[in-house]
């Protein structure tokens, strides 16, 4: 069905400041012409068309990639006369030039982008190819807009003539500008053209001296412009020559005007082309300027407009509240009231505006998430409809207006009514008023409406169908705060607008005190109901507050925990690249010192190396020691309790024991019935509860002795697949062998292995375990059992 929007309403909401805003953003005269005369659309398909167009126009505003427009004029009219056989200027063919050029690389660069904007890209396809006309255009002019030689051979000739006829007259001049007979007939030392013909100035005196055509005189005669007779030969070669540079550039011109006449109307379309995509392009930069989006509107009935703002304000870059419009279920009609110059009427327009824009296929000022309907018309009576010259006064047109406005709704019509039947008595105001309303409801219309009249605001405690919202109003700043509520009926507050628009105090006061009495009860029950709902809005919005305060308290937690997290992996990083490379370097000087014990193969030299051995050894124990001890701070950074009996970590051990004694730094510490001092640097919070002591120790000591008589017993080793075969290999070979397969198996982190050796003479195995007894590679070793391979391997625990 046709889209019916009245001229009223137009004018009423000021739609032509949208149109006028997106004409503003236009490259191109078309564009901005066809931007001007943007018609509203009737169908959802073509709404949701338009919409994608403007979508893709954005997505290539994101990529930071605009239209190659560059260069592209209105030359509609000399198209027009070109195709009707008419001489093109200069400028207007190199004006064509650069339009064909610009078709070419619009086209290019939106085919390139096909994928992303296969509308643009569509439309493109209408800009025709016509590049090799462009390049003759373009290379027979030069950047002055001269026509170049490159034109044509006979130009270059004919120009060529026309030079060296100049060459030869100038020549001729400055051979008798220095003859020193003829220069004092001269009134000065100069040579002119005068009438496209070379002149000295001879005085007058000495004209029947100077034989030639006089073409020009001074003001006073003492002056004569003659072109000397010897060289009136070479002026008519040389007018002759300019003659015909004229007709050939002509020709030119004529030919390259009646080449882009015969492609007139490929042009035509390509310049419609392009002033639709201009527009697309142009409503896409509207769209991020009002921070617009594209409503859901598809099958939607209900009304829901998130962070609403209007867009006639946002275009004047004035600070605008943003606010939420919703009407859902059965509410057909918002009945917005509040203090004067609260916002009411820019909440009314605002929403019409953008009812106008989805129509027209623009996306609106409002929040993603929102929704609209396609009204089929919208209706506005905004302002003074007074109309003096048919006798009307302004509640007489107004009432004219909602007539018609009742006479032409119907299903799926918006209605804007400001100040609803205000202009008379209030009691039949609110008569008309809602008499009018419910007969826009029964035709099927979405209503809002601006009021001031008690009766209105009750409508929706009587009729489900009508919402109250309010614009609020700081009782504090005495100021209207632009914020709509919805849900909630507005005091006109008018005393208090009437006294910060500096309406005298005593005035004020005593308006006051007449309003307290003047008031009937539907204006006391508002008023009371008013009252408590402003409590609970002042309770809600504390809560708010404070559950906001909670929340932002939760956030800088939950920080502070990720912080120590990745302060606590980064240490434990730090901790194992230490660890790895004091490995690395134990590793090292245990190979050193081996080789060099086998090089001096010594008693006294495998004793200093064995107590070399055992110092690294220590050493190596005391660094990894500390390092225990810095991981465990991290990984149980509560401080510990250090007093006598305190229950606390021991990094070292990595369990929890008890503190027996504190001298200074020291402590001395249980673990079970293991006692031993150490450094308090070592102890930390413990994370479990000290056990409690059993009231009947006895009961306990035979089961105690058992435990202890495990642990003193030494851990079995098992077999294991990491394994050295050295069967068949003489003793000093297989030692070299097992040597570096137990350095292989310290630095990958192996717990056992097994060393195969075979029965033989017992000479190789003996010797192998006689190395195994004295390396510090080995916490303990063993024959293999008879699963195992029996004595032929022996299996060896590794150390830690």
């Amino acid at each position: 069905m046709t889209v019916q929007i009245a001229q009223r309403t137009l004018e009423d909401l000021g739609f032509a400041d949208v149109l006028r805003a997106l004409a503003h953003r236009c490259r191109t005269e078309p564009g901005r012409e066809r931007a001007l005369a943007r018609p509203f659309l009737d169908g959802e398909e073509q709404v949701a068309e338009a919409l994608e167009l403007v979508a893709e126009a954005r997505r290539l505003a994101q990529e930071q990639f605009s239209l190659p427009l560059g260069g592209v004029t209105d030359l509609r009219v000399a198209l027009e006369l070109a195709s009707k056989g008419g001489l093109l200027e200069p400028r207007q063919l190199i004006a064509s030039a650069q339009l064909l050029f610009a078709f070419v690389r619009t086209r290019e660069a939106l085919e390139e982008r096909q994928h992303v904007v296969p509308r643009l890209a569509a439309i493109s396809r209408r800009l025709p190819m016509l590049e090799q006309l462009a390049v003759r255009i373009d290379r027979s002019f030069e950047a002055d807009g001269e026509i170049s030689d490159r034109a044509s051979p006979e130009l270059r000739e004919a120009r060529d003539r026309v030079r060296g006829l100049h060459r030869r007259i100038k020549g001729r001049l400055e051979e008798m500008l220095h003859d020193e007979n003829f220069l004092p007939k001269l009134r000065e030392n100069y040579y002119t053209i005068r009438n496209g013909r070379y002149v000295v100035p001879v005085v007058s005196n000495y004209r029947g001296e100077v034989p030639g055509i006089v073409h020009n005189a001074s003001q006073t005669g003492q002056t004569l412009f003659v072109e000397p007779e010897g060289l009136v030969g070479m002026g008519n070669d040389l007018a002759i020559a300019q003659s015909v540079v004229t007709e050939e550039e002509r020709r030119i011109l004529q030919e390259l005007t009646n080449q882009l006449g015969r492609e007139a109307t490929k042009v035509l379309e390509g310049i419609a082309a392009v002033a639709e995509l201009d527009e697309a392009e142009a409503a896409a930069v509207l769209a991020g300027d009002l921070r617009a989006y594209a409503p859901e509107f598809v099958g939607v009935q209900d009304l829901t407009l998130v962070r609403l703002r209007h867009p006639r304000l946002v275009l004047r870059d004035t600070e605008v509240v943003p606010n939420d419009v919703e009407m859902k279920g059965e509410a057909r009609a918002l009945v917005v009231s509040g203090p004067n110059a609260g916002g009411k009427t820019v909440t009314l327009t605002a929403v019409g505006l953008c009812a106008l824009m989805l129509r027209a296929g623009l996306p609106i000022p409002a929040g993603e998430g929102s929704r609209m309907p396609l009204y089929r018309s919208v209706h506005s009576t905004v302002g003074d409809a007074q109309d003096l010259s048919q006798g009307l006064s302004t509640f007489s047109a107004h009432v004219v207006m909602l007539r018609d406005i009742s006479l032409s709704v119907g299903k799926n019509s918006l209605v804007l009514i400001d100040e609803i039947a205000a202009d008379t008595d209030p009691r039949e105001g609110a008569a008309i008023a809602i008499a009018v309303l419910e007969e826009l409801l029964t035709k099927g219309a979405v209503v809002l409406v601006t009021t001031h009249l008690e009766e209105l605001k009750a409508l929706a405690h009587l009729d489900p169908r009508f919402l109250n919202a309010r614009v609020g109003f700081d009782p504090k700043k005495m100021a209207p705060t632009y914020k709509l509520q919805l849900g909630a009926a507005g005091a006109s507050s008018a005393i208090e607008v009437a006294s910060r628009m500096g309406l005298p105090e005593h005035i004020c006061t005593r308006a006051r005190d007449l309003a307290m009495n003047a008031g009937g009860a539907l204006a006391k029950a508002l008023a009371a109901a008013e009252e408590d709902r402003r409590k609970l809005q002042d309770e809600l919005e504390r809560a708010k507050a404070e559950a906001e305060e909670a929340e932002q308290l939760r956030k800088t937690l939950e920080e502070q925990k990720q912080q120590f997290e990745r302060e606590r992996k980064a240490r434990l990083m730090r901790f194992n690249e230490e660890v790895a490379a004091a490995s690395e370097q134990a590793a090292s000087e245990v190979q050193e010192l081996l080789k060099m014990l086998r090089a001096q193969a010594n008693e006294k030299a495998a004793s200093e190396a064995r107590a070399q051995l055992l110092q690294r050894m220590e050493e190596a124990n005391q660094r990894a020691k500390a390092a225990r001890a810095e991981l465990f701070q991290v990984e149980a950074p509560a401080p510990a309790e250090l007093r006598v009996g305190a229950w606390v970590r021991h990094s070292g051990l990595n369990k929890d024991v008890e503190i027996l004694e504190l001298h200074g730094d020291q402590a001395l510490v249980a673990a079970g019935i293991m006692k031993m001092r150490v450094s308090v640097s070592e102890l930390s919070g413990t994370r479990t509860a000290k056990p409690k002591e059993a009231k009947f120790p006895e009961r306990n000591k035979q089961a105690q002795q058992i435990q202890r008589a495990k642990a003193a017993a030494p851990e079995a080793v098992e077999a294991t697949n990491y394994r050295c075969d050295v069967r068949g290999m003489r003793a000093e070979e297989a030692l070299t062998e097992l040597e570096s397969f137990l350095d292989r198996g310290m630095r990958s982190g192996e717990e056992a292995a097994l060393i195969i050796h075979g029965h033989g003479t017992g000479a190789l195995r003996q010797a192998i375990r006689d190395y195994l007894a004295a390396s510090p590679y080995i916490r303990m070793f063993r024959p293999g059992e008879n699963h195992e391979g029996g004595d032929g391997v022996t299996v060896v625990a590794l150390r830690a």
